[in-house]
């Protein structure tokens, strides 16, 4: 089920996802969590706080072009099933529609760290580093 609504640019219904970041969580044994993707909607947004009663410190944002997004997407070779044009394009509409209300809400919380995705990946990568870096080692 899960794979034909990844092909057909769909987002996953939240009460399976959250349910699997859940467990996946507890059985870890860690206090902190990267969340690649996840919430997509506001529905998995409010959905996951309320179940797990969990608000992220904060939400890293990589902002890239659509057509810079498609070129890199359709060049990683990796095979997927919904690395084509059609399904790239769909997956962006899903994205601006669904998404990014999201991204605005944590936005007006002030809890988003903004990357500008589009620069060559060093320089996304050092940018991501400093996000990462805790504010005393950085102060050293």
């Amino acid at each position: 089920m899960i794979q034909n609504m990844i092909n057909e640019g769909k987002i996953v219904p939240s009460e399976v996802t959250i349910k699997l970041l859940q467990k996946a969580m507890e059985e870890s044994g860690n206090d902190k969590f990267l969340i690649d993707g996840f919430p997509r909607n506001e529905e998995n947004r409010a959905a996951f706080e309320a179940v797990t009663k969990i608000e992220p410190e904060f939400v890293l944002f990589f902002d890239c072009p659509e057509e810079e997004m498609e070129r890199r997407i359709l060049s990683r070779n990796q095979g997927r099933a919904d690395d084509n044009v059609e399904t790239i394009r769909k997956r962006f509409k899903v994205f601006l529609e669904s998404s990014l209300p999201v991204v605005e809400y944590y936005d007006a919380k002030g809890k988003v760290r903004k990357i500008d995705a589009a620069k060559p990946v060093e320089e996304v990568f050092e940018a991501v580093k400093i996000i990462f870096t805790p504010k005393e080692k950085a102060a050293a």
